[in-house]
């Protein structure tokens, strides 16, 4: 999982900047009670984001640029929680290992706390991209010719 992550902040442009993210593995009971707390959703969930910064603006940003960041500063990105017993059912469904499984949710959830959002299709197809480059650039193939949930939820195929 963290080369996953690190590929992922290297692709951002995060290789001068001390980043620190919090990854929790839970249990669907334990994310199911965040998601009902913090989304009103009454249910268990692959993966949840929680920022720690603020994003100005829509658009996707890196926690370092430089006008906004004092050379020895750590950012704190925020909390990526992930529930081991969703992402070994989904696994078993794509047919590939949890490991990789947890390597995909692990940057979707970065990818939203560096701003990327996937409420729209546009955004779900770049956070897709992004996605199946960052698991290529650390040697993990992505399951059965591509097809796995994650990457067709937003296609049309499902709703």
């Amino acid at each position: 999982m963290t080369s996953a992550i690190t590929a992922l902040l290297r692709r951002e442009g995060a290789s001068s900047v001390p980043i620190e993210i919090s990854v929790v593995l839970c249990a669907d009971h334990f994310i199911r009670d965040l998601n009902r707390e913090h989304r009103g959703f009454d249910k268990a969930t692959d993966v949840l984001s929680f920022p720690q910064e603020d994003v100005e603006d829509d658009s996707p940003t890196f926690p370092g640029q430089p006008d906004d960041l004092i050379v020895d500063a750590s950012r704190v990105l925020g909390d990526v929680v992930i529930s081991l017993q969703t992402a070994d059912v989904q696994a078993r469904a794509a047919g590939w290992s949890i490991e990789d499984e947890v390597d995909l949710l692990a940057i979707h959830g970065v990818l939203h706390l560096l701003g990327y959002d996937d409420e729209t299709v546009e955004g779900a197809a770049e956070m897709r991209e992004i996605s199946a480059q960052v698991l290529k650039d650390v040697a993990i193939e992505l399951p059965a010719g591509d097809i796995h949930p994650y990457f067709i939820e937003y296609s049309g195929h499902m709703v």
